[in-house]
């Protein structure tokens, strides 16, 4: 019985309209834009932790794009993360999504989230580390808040004391595949926050504020905004007190030559709020000053 052999130039067209479509299927996955995911703990980078959480995303996604924002947010310290989150994610593209792992609860009945606010998400602790973000003004958006309770996006087994490798890694993983967060968790409408952001305004005109943040340069960062105080106001005379002491002068940069002597001044930061600065010294240092003091604004 003779072979029947095929029509090679039969399969041709077949062949080449194959090869067509596994290039272009391919160029596509390269135009595609997989988001960013950003880290930030309080784990240092001593230890295996931030390399485990590297591992459990790109088990789940290899081609992930990692940002480590900080590892040094000093242990349990959940508001210098709120702030540090809160200085950074303006600075990252529409779709990030930024893992945050302060979890002094871990273990407990403390739950895990997902909130999706300023076109980005936030996976991590319901401890209020994400309040300071959520407390910012967004047009016609309110944060959406998910409970993760879908364990099948988590990694297993799960350690009751590193949920950050076994749930928040393998959570933005997928949602950088494109998972929906409906499909991650439950819809809640509330979370744990944070003293606000928003600084108190008193009947009598003054404006009642907090040191939110102490930066390594020892600049108190206040939760004033210009929002809250503008620069026609300084201009027509203000005066900042704390902790006793009195800072009656404003300077728009460090090196500003504004003719005063006073060590210490009140300067806008590059995060958006007024800051309480001394060139080249510690202005926390100066003042005695620690996070949660009670910044008093009043007209001069």
């Amino acid at each position: 019985m003779k072979k029947r052999l095929r029509d090679k130039s039969a399969r041709g067209p077949d062949s080449k309209e194959s090869s067509s479509r596994v290039f272009s299927s391919a160029a596509s996955r390269s135009n595609r834009t997989t988001p960013i995911i950003t880290l930030l703990t309080d784990f240092g980078t001593a230890d295996y932790f931030v390399g485990a959480m590297k591992g459990a995303i790109l088990s789940v996604n290899p081609e992930a794009s990692i940002v480590e924002l900080t590892h040094d947010i000093p242990p349990q310290d959940i508001e210098t993360a709120a702030f540090t989150l809160l200085a950074a994610h303006s600075s990252f593209p529409s779709g990030t999504i930024h893992v945050a792992v302060v979890d002094p609860g871990v273990g407990s009945a403390r739950r895990a989230i997902l909130i999706q606010t300023r076109k980005q998400f936030f996976v991590g602790p319901d401890n209020g580390i994400f309040s300071y973000v959520c407390d910012l003004p967004s047009k016609n958006e309110s944060p959406k808040v998910f409970h993760l309770t879908n364990t099948k996006y988590f990694r297993h087994p799960v350690s009751p004391t590193f949920n950050g490798r076994d749930v928040f890694a393998p959570v933005a993983a997928a949602l950088s595949r494109g998972v929906k967060p409906t499909k991650l968790g439950k819809k809640t409408a509330e979370f744990v926050r944070l003293s606000p952001l928003q600084p108190e305004a008193a009947q009598d005109g003054r404006i009642i504020a907090r040191i939110i943040h102490i930066d390594r340069f020892g600049n108190c960062v206040t939760n004033i905004s210009q929002t809250d105080l503008t620069n026609d106001t300084i201009a027509s005379g203000v005066h900042l007190r704390l902790k006793g002491g009195l800072v009656k002068s404003f300077r728009t940069y460090f090196s500003d030559e504004t003719g005063s002597r006073d060590k210490v001044f009140g300067i806008w930061g590059s995060a958006g709020f007024l800051e309480i600065a001394a060139a080249n010294n510690s202005a926390a240092k100066l003042l005695h000053a620690k996070r949660g003091d009670s910044v008093i604004v009043s007209e001069v």
